[in-house]
């Protein structure tokens, strides 16, 4: 499965990480906890794009869900092999292909179990999952296997229409959110559409939820380029709408 031209874009966002780097089932993950008392036994995986921990953006978010009473944990699913920021750049020789080649959907998956049996070993027992393009792919396999609780994707990648979708209605349990844009080559309208119509109008019992933003493009709600209005309130709005998913379900 491809990737387009929008999944190696974006703008850099300003702020300080806060986290912390922990080894976690042997895997190194960005850890970020909240400052008051929070449920011990609940983590939210935070999927990242193919940027992982080492664009900020992706650190900065998860240390805002963290700020919203989540202990929030993102896997180096890229295993220190991150897309460089400087694809960002016009004339970047980055080759997308050879990388796509390197991560696999279902490697990156076998790095987050990893994680959740180690944090099911230390007590934990429930997930929400947070995909962001490339770990939105990575959160349906884990709802298909029923190794989290709770999803919200953003502009997710590698789906197949409707394939991906109808197994999702069929096997998963974990309700849904996608917070879905208007102008997206991995998730066009027309996916958005048989994702309304497979798990709409209380189809799909465990919950399902879409929002919409217009005036965005594939990755705004983690590199969007927030000096755009439409932009901003995209990436605010999904935000808030997952915070209240994971509030509501987890």
């Amino acid at each position: 499965m491809s990737y387009c031209a929008d999944c190696f874009k974006g703008v850099r966002h300003e702020g300080t990480p806060e986290g912390t780097t922990q080894t976690i089932g042997g895997i190194e993950c960005y850890v970020a906890i909240p400052a008051g008392d929070y449920p011990k036994d609940k983590v939210v995986l935070y999927l990242t794009d193919a940027f992982g921990l080492a664009l900020e953006n992706n650190l900065l978010l998860v240390d805002d869900f963290a700020r919203n009473g989540f202990k929030v944990i993102a896997p180096d699913v890229l295993e220190g092999d991150p897309a460089p920021v400087d694809a960002f750049s016009p004339g970047s020789n980055f080759d997308t292909a050879a990388w796509i080649a390197r991560h696999p959907a279902a490697k990156a998956t076998s790095i987050v179990r990893s994680v959740i049996d180690a944090l099911k070993a230390e007590g934990v027992t429930k997930f929400g999952s947070l995909g962001y393009c490339f770990g939105g792919r990575l959160c349906f396999n884990l709802a298909f296997t029923g190794d989290v609780d709770v999803v919200a994707v953003f502009h997710p990648s590698q789906l197949k229409t409707p394939d991906d979708l109808k197994k999702y209605f069929e096997v998963a349990k974990a309700p849904l959110l996608i917070n879905s844009c208007e102008v997206d080559q991995q998730f066009p309208i027309e996916s958005q559409k048989v994702a309304d119509e497979i798990f709409g109008e209380g189809k799909f019992a465990p919950g399902y939820q879409r929002t919409y933003w217009p005036g965005c493009v594939h990755g705004f709600a983690v590199r969007g380029d927030l000096s755009k209005s439409e932009v901003k309130a995209g990436k605010e709005g999904a935000f808030k709408a997952s915070v209240e998913w994971l509030r509501k379900y987890l």
